[in-house]
């Protein structure tokens, strides 16, 4: 049976010059990063190696680099970490209706603990209104997080203009850009940000490692205690071999990333035209244009979106509903009710994602047999037989 892989967003496939670089880091250059000896100082020159790497390729400073060990992590300790350093100043916390859940988790908990959460809406394409923010802001506003881009439906914030208006006020502006990262440019100094989330496996890297960037002066309370390890804002002996591979990753994606880019926008373009002509009642979710260049999602109406999502699997293609982290819930997606879905077509959503393995075979192959698990579902439904 064919296999066609159409998640990328969930994960990616680590590239196998990622792997080599990374595997001297298990045996032969094993030291702890911390320990003053021959060992450790090679381990330490990686390290502060691939830290570089990574503030060359967001256009920051080495020192504004902290390693964690993925997305969630420092979306976490970015939105924690502001709130607890900034307390006293004020309690007023700014994100959207379509964040990430580990933006909306800590968000709950912060609420839970005394402070104020704006979840602001999105327009029907998904986009964040600049006078929505600027409506928001308080005196007692202390942090603005607004993803660079969304996980489902793609779209991409204008998050230099969000950004600027919360600097206008000296507030804190957070975003993640963990689906962003390796796939389109992404600049601190032309985003204007003083935090940003990123994690390697996104972007063809090992799983289990990420990065926060902290603008200098940037403010933040610290969690992880026990250690001096970067600079005293992230105790937890490092993780070398997966922070190697997330900067060997990182020197793939400059080299890859343009041309990756425009051959998957091609093949995205291609799906949004197709399918909805070779499946009546379709949707594309998230923004026509400003989107990911790896992104479709579509609300197929009269289908139960697991139920499709099986019946390609069984198929050899493997797509998926919404975002992995909340793959279990049998819940509507909130970022699809956030755009004005009803709980029935945001039930029949099916999000597919192209990376760097991804063909046009693959495409021709979804194309084939998607319409046919659409019909085959229909006929089952008594909604489809009702309209």
């Amino acid at each position: 049976m064919k296999k066609v892989y159409l998640d990328y967003a969930a994960t990616t496939p680590t590239d196998p010059q990622v792997l080599a670089a990374m595997e001297p880091y298990f045996f032969e250059k094993f030291g702890n990063a911390s320990s003053l000896h021959a060992y450790g100082q090679e381990a330490k020159k990686a390290l502060e190696d691939s830290r570089q790497a990574l503030a060359d390729f967001i256009n920051a400073r080495p020192e504004e680099i902290v390693f964690t060990s993925g997305g969630t992590e420092s979306d976490n300790s970015a939105l924690l970490g502001a709130a607890y350093a900034l307390e006293k100043k004020g309690n007023h916390i700014i994100t959207s209706a379509i964040e990430h859940h580990a933006i909306i988790e800590p968000a709950k908990f912060l609420e839970k603990k005394g402070f104020k959460v704006t979840y602001l809406p999105v327009d029907k394409d998904g986009l964040v209104s600049p006078d929505d923010l600027k409506k928001a802001l308080t005196d007692k506003t202390i942090l603005v997080s607004i993803m660079h881009a969304n996980n489902e439906i793609g779209t991409i914030q204008p998050i230099a203009q969000l950004a600027k208006i919360a600097k206008e006020k000296g507030i804190y502006f957070h975003t993640d850009t963990v689906q962003t990262v390796g796939h389109i440019p992404v600049d601190v100094e032309q985003l204007n940000v003083d935090l940003l989330s990123l994690s390697a496996h996104k972007f063809y890297g090992p799983k289990g490692v990420g990065a926060l960037y902290v603008r200098k002066g940037t403010r933040l309370e610290t969690f992880l205690r026990g250690g001096d390890q970067e600079r005293g804002r992230r105790a937890s002996t490092h993780n070398v071999s997966g922070i190697v591979g997330l900067a060997k990753a990182v020197e793939l994606c400059r080299k890859n990333m343009e041309r990756e880019a425009k051959f998957q926008s091609a093949m995205r373009d291609r799906l949004i035209k197709e399918i909805p002509a070779r499946i009546p009642e379709v949707r594309l979710n998230g923004h026509p244009t400003q989107r990911l260049p790896n992104n479709v999602n579509f609300s197929i109406k009269y289908i139960e979106g697991e139920s499709m999502l099986l019946s390609l699997d069984m198929l050899g293609i493997a797509c998926s509903t919404g975002s992995a982290c909340t793959s279990s819930s049998l819940e509507p997606s909130h970022v699809l009710l956030a755009i004005g879905l009803d709980h029935a077509t945001a039930h029949g959503s099916l999000r597919i994602t192209l990376g760097r393995w991804t063909t046009e075979a693959d495409i021709d192959y979804l194309l084939e047999k998607l319409p046919q698990v659409a019909q085959k579902l229909r006929a089952m439904s008594p909604l489809y037989e009702k309209k």
